[in-house]
């Protein structure tokens, strides 16, 4: 599909199509052109050709990669999304009574598991009125509108398949008269190099008007085992997840990048205060990508940085805010302090 709008409907004979009622949901794709073909590859000779070699997160999520990054979420060591899950769980129907959201845009939905924490407070609340969920895999969105559009009656489910530098121009405007609350969950915004993260922020803020309020998943500063274990678990899906980036590149940019050739490494850095997930080369040999008519040499032990995930304190949110031109109004984490969710207005 080329970029743009677009409404997903079966199809169905004409004489037919006005006895049918509309799908309760929309998705929008904006991922699916040429010029996202054209971002990757910029994105992916840039950091191959780079001294360390990185790529960048946001190519992990082809169909296989959103199953296992699912995978992950239920993975004993992956505390994260459990944590965060029961902050929302206890935490959401006030923050709906405090603040009277009727839309939720969340950025990075997948599956929008979690979501409903917060649509469930909204509805009981009385106020909900539309669903906007963002994410780069059109696959994924489609998948969790039609569950939610049948769950949630009434409530108007709008889907945007979009990349976050690119795209978040594309969402619609909040409806008059209701408020805003965008969710951006998961600890994604320390996935942002710290150089990225404040002019993101600043675009986000430009979503928001004075009564809507952002909410933010942040994985917190803490033990070191713990923290690593979660991105180096037993039943090697992390890995299989951070493998699974080469496939990516060799489908697009026709690559023979061998997965065989490579190891997953994740370590947690205490002097940036972030975990990074790199991928290691077990022997010297050459890579291929004829799409960009590249060839990508490695050495044997050398690393291409694949993610960097950042944990955060309360004083380390709070700046992060300010820079971007936000107020932190909220700050709640769980009993042993590993996982916290803020909310924030403009300034």
């Amino acid at each position: 599909m080329t970029e743009g709008s677009a409404r997903l409907a079966p199809r169905r004979p004409a004489k037919r199509a006005a006895r049918r009622r509309p799908l309760p949901y929309r998705l929008d794709v904006h991922v699916v052109s040429s010029g996202a073909r054209a971002a990757m590859a910029a994105d992916v000779r840039a950091g191959l050709t780079a001294s360390p070699k990185w790529l960048l997160p946001k190519y992990f999520y082809d169909d296989r990669g959103c199953e296992l990054f699912e995978a992950i979420t239920l993975l004993p060591e992956y505390y994260q999304t459990r944590t965060e899950l029961a902050l929302l769980r206890a935490e959401a129907p006030g923050i709906v009574a405090r603040h009277g959201p009727t839309e939720l845009l969340e950025l990075g939905s997948g599956s929008s598991h979690k979501t409903r924490a917060l649509l469930d407070a909204m509805r009981d609340d009385g106020g909900l009125r539309r669903y906007l969920p963002f994410d780069i895999s059109p696959g994924a969105l489609l998948a969790a509108a039609g569950r939610l559009a049948e769950d949630y009656a009434g409530v108007r489910v709008r889907a945007v398949a979009g990349d976050f530098e690119r795209h978040l121009g594309r969402i619609p405007a909040p409806p008059r008269g209701g408020r805003r609350l965008v969710a951006f969950l998961g600890g994604t915004v320390g996935n942002l190099h710290p150089a990225a993260r404040e002019p993101f922020l600043r675009s986000v803020r430009m979503l928001l008007r004075p009564e809507d309020r952002l909410l933010v998943g942040t994985d917190l500063v803490g033990d070191r085992a713990r923290i690593e274990a979660a991105y180096n678990d037993a039943a090697g899906v992390t890995a299989a997840f951070n493998l699974n980036l080469l496939s990516v590149l060799n489908a697009e940019l026709d690559g023979d990048l061998d997965p065989r050739r490579f190891e997953h490494v994740a370590f947690y850095d205490a002097d940036f205060e972030w975990i990074e997930m790199r991928l290691r080369a077990r022997e010297a040999h050459t890579a291929r990508l004829r799409a960009l008519d590249l060839a990508v040499p490695f050495a044997a032990g050398e690393e291409v940085r694949t993610e960097l995930s950042c944990k955060f304190t309360r004083a380390s949110v709070e700046r992060m805010y300010a820079d971007a031109g936000l107020e932190l109004l909220e700050w709640r984490t769980d009993p042993r302090g590993w996982f916290a969710i803020s909310l924030a207005a403009p300034a």
